[in-house]
């Protein structure tokens, strides 16, 4: 049986997989994912490309196995207290896969509120470790339902500092400002471009470019030519559905296109 399943995957799974490739070589590092997709993700990167990830429980242990989403850890390596991921985020140790309400092209998160932060018409979760996860971890994001909601011109409050204010910050904010990766149900972005504005690097197999820029509220940079996120392999699959999440909660993050 060939190594590379072409035909048999769903949406969920290349996003899985796309997410997954975030944390390819990153080495030693804690792996925070904040969604199921995200973690399923992590997962699967440990258990194939990236065996160093350290990974938790979701709370204050360090984990030595790779148990199903939502099952229990049955091989502890540590206790994580909060004081000690703190430490973890401030000297660059981690790798972040955040929520987004709103992003703008610059990578501008917003996860506080919608509308003017001194009279919302939303209040959210608050800026959280935002600002100090994107000003000294490399942090990417995730956005399950890609639409001009999300991918704004303009995010109503900056929760994830941006490359153009972190910039206007100076270099105590962009010593170590990384955002490697957008992944959303449509594709795959990131910021590689002279003004460091949002690119679109992969499509999600059965997505048109069209579709892609239609539900984005800002001018995307598009290349001429733009790959299909690579494809998962047979043992990849295998991973996602029998070892990692038997339950298929991945399905109903990104239900089939």
């Amino acid at each position: 049986m060939s190594d590379v399943a072409t035909t048999s995957a769903t949406r969920a799974e290349y996003c899985v997989v796309a997410c997954a490739e975030a944390w390819r070589g990153a080495g030693e590092v804690l792996a925070s994912p904040m969604g199921t997709v995200p973690t399923i993700g992590a997962r699967l990167a440990k258990l194939t490309f990236s065996p160093d990830l350290l990974l938790t429980d979701g709370e204050a242990l360090l984990i030595g196995d790779v148990p199903a989403v939502g099952a229990t850890a049955e091989v502890v390596e540590g206790w994580l207290p909060y004081r000690q991921h703190l430490a973890l985020v401030a000297t660059g140790r981690r790798h972040v896969m955040m929520g987004a309400s709103q992003l703008d092209r610059y990578g501008n998160q917003n996860i506080s509120c919608i509308g003017d932060w001194a009279r919302p018409k939303r209040q959210l979760l608050g800026v959280r470790g935002a600002p100090v996860n994107t000003l000294n971890n490399p942090t990417s994001y995730w956005v399950p339902r890609h639409s001009t909601r999300v991918f704004v011109e303009r995010v109503d409050m900056v929760s994830g500092v941006g490359h153009d204010r972190a910039a206007a910050a100076g270099p105590s904010a962009t010593r170590y400002h990384c955002i490697p990766d957008v992944i959303s149900d449509l594709g795959v972005f990131d910021f590689a471009t002279p003004d460091r504005t949002m690119r679109l690097r992969s499509l999600h197999p059965g997505v048109t470019v069209e579709q892609v820029v239609e539900a984005t509220g800002f001018a995307l940079t598009v290349p001429d030519e733009v790959p299909y996120t690579r494809e998962p392999t047979a043992e990849e699959l295998r991973l996602i559905r029998e070892v990692i999440d038997p339950k298929g909660l991945r399905e109903r993050e990104v239900p089939a296109a």
